[in-house]
């Protein structure tokens, strides 16, 4: 018997490992050959899928009056308030992925925001012009396509990325800080991680596998070299790469990939309702031994939810099979779906547990958001309006809940006089509720200058006053 084979016999014989862990496909070098292995093979097969990406943005500034947005000298001086006009390259940097062999590309949404330019360069050096075929700010995720004159590109396969565990070796491909395509190595750290960033559909494979800037929109693959994720973040103050890092699953990302193939727009079925994670005090008080699942806590009249049968006090304890412990994990797998269709729940009502079927649509645009810019001769003249509905409120980002009038945009000057911020909603103006624009609309055609209003401002109520010839203020 060799001296790897005694090594290893010796350790199952102290009980360190189990002789079970040869049997399995997940295992521990057990000879010198296979030591002495290399990720060569695996990074051959799959770098030249992974490319780099060049944006290019023309930005425009002005040395502006500074009364240059206030609406009042806008109405008597417009642009001439305005200083001489200059222009600006900004350039950025990062890496993507070819997915479809007729040049489909999965990149990160903030390596192309904004762009006027975007370039992508393959792994043998060519560069081709690409245009955005999908952009999508929630998931940080954009679809490019390059014309490949019809031939065929590498492609990198998708793998199930719900089949990942903690501990799984894993490569990161990429372009970081513009070296140059780079590899680096390391294992899943964590799964299923949410409160990184600001994305809606948040539910990150965690890698210590180096990531730096750059890599943005780069391969996390597998020991069998098919896409795990898109590489999209890092935990760092400096910068550079503290050995956290996140990428957004293999299988998110071919649901957005199949949308921007089909047709290029994304419509994503909505829950229609919500809840908090069961902490151990929640699940204390309900008599469970753990921690774990959602306990609903708002469910939206009418929406799918509450076809379903949900009811507020309920434990979601699965959706489809899978386990959840937040809403992140919620919103996640629904977003997963397309709408049609059902999608089976399992919850915990009293002591029973039962399932739910619930119907997968598309959030409703009841009442049409109708964006609008105040012209009236107002004190709001110049705010920029939308109405609130469960499909436009989960297209910017706000709660399915809230009902009223958010605000967009505010000219500094109103801001000043108002206090009126971008993302108030308001609920009422002069005594009358507030539901659509034309509400706010018909009140300041009674009396544009006196004016009483409330707003909600991230969950705050904020009553104001505001008098042309007294005193103004909110409280």
């Amino acid at each position: 018997m060799n001296l790897s084979r005694l090594f290893i016999l010796s350790l199952i014989l102290m009980g360190f490992i189990s002789g079970e862990t040869f049997a399995a496909d997940k295992k521990i070098p057990a000879s010198k050959i296979e030591v002495q292995l290399s990720y060569a093979p695996v990074v051959k097969q799959a770098a030249p899928a992974v490319v780099n990406i060049y944006t290019k943005r023309v930005v425009k500034t002005r040395n502006y009056s500074p009364f240059a947005n206030d609406p009042f000298f806008q109405r008597f001086f417009g642009d001439r308030l305005g200083g001489a006009s200059r222009e600006r390259i900004q350039r950025s940097l990062g890496s993507g992925v070819i997915v479809e062999g007729d040049g489909v590309i999965v990149t990160n949404h903030h390596v192309v925001e904004g762009a006027d330019e975007i370039t992508v360069a393959l792994s043998d050096r060519r560069e081709y012009d690409a245009e955005i075929i999908l952009d999508d700010e929630k998931t940080d995720l954009a679809i490019l396509r390059i014309n490949t004159g019809g031939e065929k590109l590498p492609t990198l396969k998708f793998s199930d990325s719900d089949t990942i565990e903690v501990g799984d070796l894993v490569l990161a491909i990429g372009n970081p800080f513009g070296v140059g395509q780079t590899v680096t190595s390391g294992i899943v750290s964590a799964l299923a991680r949410t409160k990184v960033s600001g994305q809606d559909y948040q539910f990150f494979i965690q890698t210590d596998a180096a990531v730096n800037p750059g890599n943005s929109g780069g391969a996390l693959i597998g020991m069998d070299g098919e896409l795990i994720g898109i590489n999209t973040a890092i935990f760092s103050r400096s910068g550079g790469s503290n050995g956290i890092g996140f990428a957004i699953p293999a299988n998110m990302v071919r649901h957005v990939v199949s949308s921007a193939v089909m047709g290029g727009e994304l419509v994503r079925p909505w829950f229609g309702g919500g809840g908090q994670a069961v902490t151990s005090d929640i699940a204390e008080s309900l008599g469970f031994d753990r921690p774990g699942g959602i306990l609903v806590d708002d469910i939206y009249p009418g929406g799918p939810a509450d076809k379903a049968g949900l009811e507020q006090g309920d434990v979601i304890l699965s959706i489809d099979g899978k386990l959840v412990s937040s809403p992140q994990a919620l919103r996640y797998y629904t977003g997963l779906e397309i709408v049609g269709g059902t999608i089976p729940i399992e919850i915990l009502r009293g002591e029973k547990r039962q399932t739910l079927k619930i119907p997968l649509e598309a959030a409703p645009e009841e009442p049409p958001r109708n964006i609008t810019t105040l012209e009236a001769d107002s004190i709001f003249y110049g705010i920029k309006l939308a109405n609130l509905s469960p499909a436009y409120s989960q297209e910017i980002g706000t709660s399915i809940y809230e009902r009223g009038v958010i605000v967009l945009a505010v000219p500094r000057g109103v801001m000043r006089r108002t206090s009126v911020r971008n993302g108030d909603v308001f609920k009422s103006v002069n005594g009358e509720k507030v539901t659509v624009i034309k509400d706010i609309q018909e009140a300041l055609y009674k009396d544009s200058r006196n004016i009483d209003f409330t707003i909600n401002r991230a969950g705050r109520q904020i009553e104001c006053v505001i008098r042309v010839n007294g005193r103004s203020y909110c409280k």
